[in-house]
C-alpha cells in the first residue's frame, strides 16, 4: 500500500472518502497527482456488513455525540442523531439506495425562478445545467447508472408494482424503476443486484455503486493513493499569505499528526465541513477559516421529506428485491400554483421490522403501534424528497457545552421549517396516500422526516464572495487552495437526491484542480 511522507508538500489531502472526496481522489490519481485521503472511520469491507438493521447501523453509523436546536421534528425524535451519515471508508455512498435523478434547468437558478420567497435565502447557483450536463454524463457512465448510456432497468419488485400501478390509476406517468447506480447486470467489475434488500446495510453483493467499491480500488492501482482510515482531522493548517499549508488529524493510535499538502479538498458532508472550517479559527480568520462572509454553516439544507405507508389485505414484502427500487417523478416539475415553490419526487422505500417498528411512528405505543406492525407484511412504502428552501437561521455551529472524543466542540444542527417546507411535505403525504389509496390500501400512515440523509449546502457556492463560503469551481473564496468536495457547496438543493450532483461536480474539480497545478509546476 502506498505512503506518502508526512512533510511532503506535493500531496493533495482529501478529508473524508464519500461521494465527493473518494471521486476527486480517484479522477486526482488517475491523473498522476499523488493524494492523501484522510477518512475517520474503519475501512470496513462486504465481509464485514451486518445483514441486519441494529447491527449494521452500530457499525456503519456517524454516532459521535451532535447537538440539536430548532422546531424542526427531528430534533424532538431524535435530538442525538440530526442526521444518519456513515462514519467509514467510502463514507455515505455505503449506505445510499443509489437514487440518480439529474436537477432541472430552473433548480440552478432558483431566485431567479422563484422570486423572493419570505424568509428563505435564495440565490443563483454561479453554474448552469449547460456547464453540467457534460460531467453528468461521466458521474452516469462512471457508476452505471440505470436507464442511462444504454445501461438496463432494474427489475421491478412488488413494492414498485403496487407503486407503480398506484401511479397509473391516480395519473401520473413519469415512473419507472431508475435511474439507479445498482447494476441490473454486471458492469465495470460490479456484479449484477441479487435483489437482497439490503443495500442500506453496506451492499455485500456489490452490485450498488460506491466509492467503497469503485473509486478508492482504482485510485489504489494507479500508486498515486495513501488512504488512512481512522484518522479525524481537527484542524486545517495555513501559512502567513493565507494558503492551506495541510492538516492536523489524530491517527487510529491517537496520536496527533501533521500532513503538508499542496492543495487542501474537504469532503467531511454538509455537518462536519463547516464544523471542521470553524474548528480551523486562527487569528488571520477569526471567525473559522474561509469565513469572511459569515457564510460558513449557514443555509444548511436537509431536504424535505417523510413516508408514506400503504396497508393492504394481501402480502407485499415491501423488503424483496432492493430497498428503492422505484421513482415517481411527476410532481418535481416546476409548478407553483400547488401552493409552494419548487417540487418533490416519489421514491419506493422498505426497512425491516425492527427498523419499522421503531420508525413508522416515533412516539407511539401500545395497541396503536402493534397493530400497525402486525400489518408489515401487507405494507408498501414510499419516501417523499424535495426541494427545502435554504434559510440563514438554519445552521451548523459549534456546540457551547458538548465535546467529542478528542475534546473538539462538536457540531450543533439547528433547523427550523420554512412554510414552503411544510406545505410542500403535505402535500406530498396527500398524493402518496393517493397512489395507494387508488390500489385498494386498507389504511395509510404518515411517518415524519427520519434523521436527515441528504446534507446540503452550509459552504454554499456564489459569484460573488460575500454571499457564499466557495466559487464555482468548490474553491474557497478566501482560501485559493482549500476546495470543498460535497454537498456543503450546493447553493440551492433541488429535488433531486444530490448524490449524482456530487459526484459530477467532483469530477469537474478534479478536472480544474489538475489544470491549476500543472501551471503551478510548468
Amino acid at each position: 500500500m502506498t505512503r506518502f511522507d508526512y512533510d511532503d508538500s506535493d500531496v493533495v489531502v482529501v478529508v473524508g472518502s464519500g461521494a465527493g472526496g473518494g471521486t476527486v481522489a480517484n479522477e486526482l490519481c488517475r491523473r498522476g497527482i499523488k493524494v492523501v485521503v484522510l477518512e475517520a472511520g474503519p475501512h470496513l469491507t462486504g465481509e464485514d456488513y451486518h445483514q441486519d438493521e441494529w447491527q449494521a447501523f452500530g457499525q456503519m453509523a456517524w454516532t459521535d455525540p451532535r447537538t440539536t436546536s430548532g422546531s424542526w421534528r427531528v430534533a424532538k425524535d431524535f435530538p442525538n442523531l440530526p442526521a444518519w451519515i456513515v462514519k467509514a471508508v467510502g463514507g455515505t455512498t455505503t449506505h445510499w439506495a443509489g437514487a440518480c435523478p439529474r436537477f432541472k434547468p430552473h433548480e440552478f437558478a432558483a431566485r431567479t425562478t422563484y422570486g423572493d420567497i419570505d424568509g428563505a435565502n435564495l440565490l443563483d447557483w454561479p453554474i448552469d445545467l449547460t456547464e453540467l450536463e457534460p460531467y453528468y454524463d461521466k458521474a452516469e457512465i462512471k457508476m452505471g447508472v440505470t436507464h442511462r448510456h444504454g445501461r438496463p432497468p432494474l427489475p421491478a419488485n412488488n413494492n414498485y408494482k403496487v407503486f407503480a400501478n398506484g401511479a397509473e390509476k391516480v395519473g401520473y406517468r413519469k415512473y419507472a424503476t431508475g435511474p439507479y447506480a445498482t447494476n441490473a447486470e454486471p458492469y465495470d467489475g460490479r456484479p449484477a443486484s441479487i435483489q437482497d434488500g439490503f443495500n442500506f446495510q453496506g451492499d455485500k453483493n456489490g452490485s450498488k455503486w460506491s466509492t467503497l467499491v469503485a473509486e478508492l480500488p482504482k485510485a489504489e492501482k494507479t500508486g498515486n493513493l495513501d488512504l488512512r482510515p481512522d484518522s479525524h482531522v481537527a484542524q486545517i493548517l495555513h501559512d502567513a499569505s493565507g494558503r492551506a499549508t495541510g492538516v492536523l488529524y489524530v491517527d487510529r493510535n491517537g496520536t496527533l499528526r501533521r500532513q503538508r499538502a499542496a492543495v487542501v479538498c474537504i469532503a467531511g458532508n454538509s455537518i462536519e465541513t463547516p464544523r471542521l472550517l470553524l474548528l480551523s479559527a486562527s487569528a488571520q480568520f477569526p471567525d473559522g477559516l474561509a469565513n469572511s462572509s459569515g457564510q460558513v454553516g449557514r443555509n444548511y439544507m436537509r431536504h424535505t421529506t417523510g413516508t408514506v405507508w400503504g396497508q393492504f389485505d394481501k402480502p407485499v414484502r415491501m423488503y424483496r428485491g432492493e430497498t428503492m427500487a422505484g421513482v415517481i417523478a411527476d410532481e418535481s416539475r416546476l409548478d407553483t400554483d400547488r401552493g409552494f415553490a419548487g417540487g418533490y419526487y416519489m421514491e419506493t422505500i422498505a426497512l425491516g421490522p425492527a427498523f419499522f417498528a421503531k420508525f413508522v411512528a416515533p412516539g407511539a405505543w401500545g395497541p396503536n403501534l402493534t397493530e400497525i406492525v402486525d400489518g408489515y407484511l401487507n405494507t408498501a412504502g414510499m419516501w417523499i424528497v424535495g426541494e427545502d428552501m435554504p434559510q440563514e437561521t438554519n445552521r451548523i455551529t459549534l456546540s457551547g457545552d458538548t465535546v467529542d472524543q478528542y475534546g473538539l466542540p462538536v457540531a450543533n444542527v439547528h433547523v427550523d421549517d420554512h412554510a414552503n417546507d411544510v406545505a410542500m411535505r403535505a402535500h406530498g403525504l396527500r398524493q402518496g396516500a393517493a397512489v395507494y389509496e387508488a390500489v385498494g390500501a386498507s389504511r395509510t400512515i404518515e411517518t415524519p422526516p427520519y434523521p436527515s440523509t441528504h446534507n446540503l449546502g452550509s459552504c454554499r457556492m456564489s459569484r460573488r464572495p460575500g454571499e457564499g463560503v466557495v466559487d464555482r469551481f468548490g474553491r474557497a473564496h478566501d482560501v485559493p487552495n482549500l476546495f470543498v468536495t460535497d454537498g456543503s457547496v450546493f447553493t440551492t438543493g433541488a429535488a433531486a437526491n444530490p448524490t449524482l450532483t456530487i459526484v459530477a461536480l467532483a469530477i469537474r474539480q478534479a478536472d480544474y484542480i489538475a489544470t491549476e497545478l500543472a501551471a503551478t509546476l510548468a
